[in-house]
């Protein structure tokens, strides 16, 4: 009877309502919530098989909640170097426990990235997920399984032990005068060392060995260029190999140069790479090798000869003293980087971002999370800003998508439609009993 359908077109309207009611109080209880993505309530009709040209029945409403997962929020700054906002597609991996392979823990997906390190230094956000990462090698690669969860590890972020950095690099830019009297032919290597000759430039640097300390690796200049070479000098690197106080010689060899004042390669023995023999008493297993670039054939781009007095024009030595675990950054690629007192740095994990190809078919999960499902698709593993993944930008979070306004407009519709539904019953009511006093 179509009365009576009508009446329970009407309960389903109360039914769809009643849905689109709570996802509007879901949405406006989680306004704050980081990361949150709205639902919103889609509405299709039921038609009965029953209705003809002339004839119909009601057949009703049904309600599909489907949350905008898919929705960019905005991305507003924080105080807190660890935590991460994603703009543009993807998602975090993360687990309910620290350590998935061990435990049996579930992988799921999710966009709040409040993380900050628990009491054992592991990355975690506020509703207690652990963010996954790759890690970084020795040799500043990941992992090459990386589109398997096995390979991600919890990202960890402190008790890091401290960082030196050896020397390895010295770039030189220095000119020697051409109007200085050349000492002659005939000196003998070790003179200017010694103090039995004095040489008439000398520069010193700072260089650090493979344990963090510094040591004096010192230049010592004298022009013994005459006759058909007159633009020849002797150098003389030494060093303190042994910690005795006395400086140690590494090499000695010719600087020769052109008569317009640039390098003459052919006639310079210098070599590019200077090998220093530490003793075995400092705990150094081999020689270290420091790269020395000088200058390039032809040029006036390292040393010179010209007119005006010797002096160092620029130096460029790499290397650091050891430094202690200071802070983290992390970039738009997502490689999170260990920054040390002594300002080197060092890059340990990688964040990877797990991409859909229907995101808005994942399942909700406590704790704003997300699972996968058929509907949305296996996930694939990428690194930020490669293959369609968005960008990680740290020290940032991703507000909620809900619009309070949207939501109390919505509230209003979805109000009014329940109580035209309720109405639908009292009237459809009224008229059975109408024609039930029919019979009396």
């Amino acid at each position: 009877m179509s009365l009576t359908a009508a009446m329970f077109s009407g309960v389903s309207g109360l039914a769809a309502q009643s849905t689109a009611m709570a996802t509007i109080s879901d949405n406006i209880s989680n306004t704050n919530t980081i990361g949150y993505k709205g639902t919103s309530a889609l509405f299709s009709t039921l038609v009965t098989e029953s209705a003809t040209d002339t004839t119909y029945s009601a057949g009703g409403v049904q309600v599909h909640p489907r949350s905008q997962v898919d929705r960019q929020g905005l991305v507003t700054g924080s105080n807190t170097d660890t935590h991460m906002a994603i703009a543009g597609d993807g998602f975090f991996v993360v687990t309910g426990t620290p350590n998935p392979t061990a435990t049996g823990g579930n992988y799921v997906f999710t966009r709040a990235g409040t993380f900050e390190p628990d009491a054992t230094g592991l990355l975690r956000n506020a509703q207690g997920y652990y963010l996954q990462g790759w890690e970084i090698d020795a040799n500043g690669n990941i992992p090459a399984n990386r589109s398997d969860l096995a390979a991600l590890t919890p990202a960890n972020v402190t008790g890091l032990t401290g960082n030196a950095e050896a020397t390895s690099n010295i770039n030189l830019q220095a000119n020697l005068s051409s109007n200085q009297t050349s000492f002659g032919p005939g000196y003998v290597a070790g003179d200017m060392t010694a103090g039995t000759t004095e040489p008439h430039f000398v520069r010193s640097f700072q260089i650090y060995d493979s344990l963090g300390s510094a040591h004096t690796m010192t230049y010592n200049f004298l022009r013994t260029g005459s006759g058909v070479t007159p633009n020849e000098w002797t150098v003389e690197v030494t060093a303190d190999t042994d910690n005795d106080g006395v400086e140690d010689m590494l090499t000695s060899a010719i600087v020769a140069f052109n008569t317009d004042g640039t390098l003459d390669m052919s006639a310079t023995t210098l070599s590019n790479t200077i090998n220093i023999p530490w003793a075995a008493s400092m705990g150094i297993g081999s020689p270290q090798a420091v790269n020395l670039n000088f200058g390039n054939d032809g040029l006036s781009d390292g040393f010179t000869q010209s007119g005006s007095i010797s002096q160092l024009v620029s130096s460029d030595v790499n290397g650091a003293l050891f430094g202690a675990f200071e802070s983290v950054f992390i970039n738009e690629q997502g490689t999170v980087i260990a920054k040390f007192d002594n300002g080197t740095s060092k890059e340990i994990y990688k964040i990877p971002i797990a991409t859909f190809a229907n995101p808005n078919g994942l399942q909700n999960r406590d704790g704003n999370a997300f699972d996968e499902t058929p509907e949305s698709g296996t996930f694939t593993l990428r690194e930020a800003t490669i293959g369609g993944a968005g960008k990680i930008i740290s020290s940032a979070t991703e507000a909620s998508t809900v619009d309070i306004a949207e939501e109390f407009t919505r509230m209003i519709v979805t109000q009014r439609s329940y109580s035209a539904a309720g109405k639908i019953i009292t009237t459809a009511d009224e008229m059975l009993e109408e024609l039930i006093r029919l019979k009396r």
